[in-house]
């Protein structure tokens, strides 16, 4: 199974820090945070990995390299103009091949093991989701029996973590451009194929030099 790391996005919240560093790089514990992905998915048997990338994305490549630095091979998708999650995931999609596949938002940080991803995958997609964090009170989508739906109002709801495992059939007759993943998983949410979990550990949403700090301790406390 391969696995995709988004990392497209420009950190607009963290500058200045994302002034002249791609938000992949970005520091926590001495090291960059797309590093940590890739140590994980690398222990937990994924070996071939894609990248997208788009500001300052040059960095992200001459840091990486290849990748076996980190015992992994990855390949770049490049994007001239920001595509959103869901268009990035179309247009890497020739490099994913035609299996399920994971991805992980380049700037969370957890210590989630991906190992829980290597399933047969049972519908279009997988979604690990969080308890909801102070930022996101209401929360995306609601889970039950191990099933996700969209949120329901009253109903006991759960944040989408950015880690999924996606069918590439849930981009069936998408078009090249900037599009959102959400509206492709909702539709697959209302035919009943896309089942989810609720992650144990830590998580942390890497938007802000609050949630960055908060990264810090956290990673001081796992020492």
């Amino acid at each position: 199974m391969k696995a995709m790391i988004l990392a497209a996005g420009k950190g607009e919240r963290l500058r200045p820090l994302t002034l002249h560093t791609p938000k992949p790089l970005v520091r926590a514990g001495g090291v960059p945070l797309i590093e940590y992905h890739l140590r994980a998915l690398a222990a937990a048997g994924f070996t071939d990995i894609v990248i997208n990338h788009a500001w300052l994305g040059q960095q992200i490549e001459d840091y990486l390299g290849d990748g076996s630095r980190l015992g992994v091979s990855i390949q770049y998708s490049a994007e001239d103009e920001p595509l959103e999650t869901g268009g990035g995931i179309f247009k890497a999609l020739p490099l994913l091949g035609d299996s399920p596949f994971v991805v992980v938002n380049g700037d969370i940080w957890t210590d989630y093991d991906f190992a829980n991803l290597r399933q047969p995958l049972t519908g279009q997609a997988h979604l690990v989701l969080v308890e909801n964090p102070p930022h996101h009170p209401n929360g995306d989508f609601c889970l039950s029996s191990g099933h996700v739906q969209d949120a329901i109002v009253g109903a006991d709801t759960l944040t989408y973590s950015g880690i999924a495992v996606l069918n590439p059939t849930l981009f069936q007759g998408a078009q090249p451009g900037a599009f959102k993943l959400a509206p492709l998983l909702r539709n697959a949410m209302a035919a009943g194929a896309v089942t989810g979990e609720r992650l144990r550990g830590q998580w942390v949403d890497v938007g802000t030099h609050e949630r960055l700090a908060e990264v810090e301790l956290l990673i001081k406390g796992n020492d």
